[in-house]
């Protein structure tokens, strides 16, 4: 049997960390769903501006939002929720057949709003809004500012896919920040049974950055490949306590969702480690793992399933000491390694709007052969309003044609005169 298919026996679901268009045109992304058991999928900056910089299957989009006089922020969004909108529509009979369970695409708040509350809240609502499918999770990181934007988020009914996540103090906090904005939709006798949320745990950046410090410390070496592993699990420890304790039972006998932990960063950076040695690691129920295209390759191929999650507990509380034992501040790397993500999103978002830029100048400039370079958005509006017939023939017969037709730009004030009439007819009914 397909090991990733075996996965969903286990209580785990099998989500992808990768999206670009040519899923779609292939047939590829259905072709995960039918047959490789694909539950869910993420994005980020760095997969969009991969994605996009490698290849032309974005350029007749570009060509046609770089006419539009859209700036390069703009046509970045317009190309990323597009192709939200495409994996949701594929996903949503899988999220309506599991009721909410399964069946997620995720979608980013930009990666410079990392340390604004406020705004992550607002453009975490307007993706929200823009996107319109109840199966998308915004993602917000797990920042100290990131928090209360998730608790106001999820108390608002917004879906949540906590991001760049690593410590368990932080964990704390992002686990209570998801019941509070339950509270506080269920005080308000709103639906609290529908927001869903993930807490995105980050493993292998663990292992990288712990494994470095404990070389150049000449620390143990069997320590070596060993906190990413122990990390998870005790956080996975800490969501059983939670979830399936005191503090949320009042809220799960009423329907609540939990907020299941997903496992990121999946990919084996070192060589010398067994290529799906976190896939394997941390096999367990009601987690969700997000594999990228080398780790989802080689999990078919050779991954082996098992219930291995609460596998070596007391080793796992073993390797903390022992780290810490080694002079291995994991505060402080958990810290850096969040620091170090957001700089890294961010850097990539930079990178992404640079291309777009590049790629624009490119498709304005050159719109191909006998064509008429596209005339950007806020020239076509003001033409149109101001009745230019020559934005579509130059000839005069025909633009008094066109003018006669134009009336109905005169229907907003037309009936805004016409208010509070129509207001009275409301009432009356």
């Amino acid at each position: 049997m397909n090991p990733l298919v075996e996965l969903h026996a286990l209580g785990q679901s099998f989500w992808y960390d990768n999206i670009h268009r040519g899923l779609f045109s292939s047939g590829e992304l259905k072709r995960l769903i039918d047959e490789d058991g694909l539950r869910g999928m993420t994005s980020n900056p760095t997969i969009f501006e991969k994605a996009i910089s490698s290849g032309a299957e974005y350029d007749a989009a570009l060509r046609e939002l770089a006419g539009m006089g859209l700036s390069a922020e703009q046509i970045y969004e317009e190309l990323a929720i597009a192709d939200i909108k495409a994996a949701a529509d594929l996903f949503r009979p899988l999220y309506d057949r599991e009721r909410g369970g399964d069946g997620y695409v995720s979608l980013e708040v930009s990666p410079k709003l990392a340390h604004d509350t406020a705004r992550t809240i607002a453009d975490a609502e307007r993706l929200w809004m823009r996107v319109g499918r109840p199966n998308i999770l915004i993602k917000v990181p797990a920042t100290p500012e990131g928090i209360p934007a998730i608790e106001r988020l999820i108390g608002e009914g917004i879906n949540v896919n906590v991001t760049l996540l690593f410590s368990m103090e932080t964990y704390e906090r992002v686990v209570e920040a998801y019941i509070r904005g339950l509270e506080k939709l269920a005080r308000e006798e709103r639906d609290f049974t529908r927001p869903a949320s993930v807490a995105s745990l980050f493993v292998s950046r663990v292992d990288r950055a712990v494994d470095e410090l404990l070389e150049q410390k000449g620390g143990p070496a069997d320590l070596l490949g060993k906190a990413a592993i122990a990390n998870s699990r005790l956080l996975y420890q800490r969501y059983k306590q939670v979830f399936h304790g005191p503090r949320f039972a009042a809220l799960r006998a009423r329907g609540a969702r939990l907020q299941r932990l997903l496992w990121a960063s999946t990919s084996t950076k070192n060589p010398n480690y067994r290529d799906v040695l976190y896939a394997e690691a941390l096999i367990g129920e009601e987690t969700v793992d997000t594999m990228p295209d080398a780790t989802v390759a080689a999990f078919r191929d050779h991954g082996r399933v098992r219930a291995t999650l609460e596998e070596g507990l007391d080793e796992a509380h073993q390797t903390v000491r022992q780290l810490a034992e080694a002079g291995i501040d994991m505060a402080a790397v958990m810290q850096k390694l969040q620091d170090d993500g957001v700089k890294a999103f961010a850097d990539s978002f930079d990178k992404l709007l640079a291309t777009l830029e590049q790629k624009h100048g490119q498709f304005v400039a050159q719109p191909g052969a006998g064509a008429q370079p596209p005339l950007p958005l806020r020239e076509a509006a003001e033409r149109l309003f101001a009745r230019d017939a020559t934005l579509w023939k130059d000839d005069a017969p025909t633009g008094q044609k066109i003018r006669n037709r134009l009336g109905w730009l005169d229907s907003a004030a037309a009936l805004a005169a016409l208010a509070g009439e129509i207001r009275r007819f409301a009432v009356g009914v």
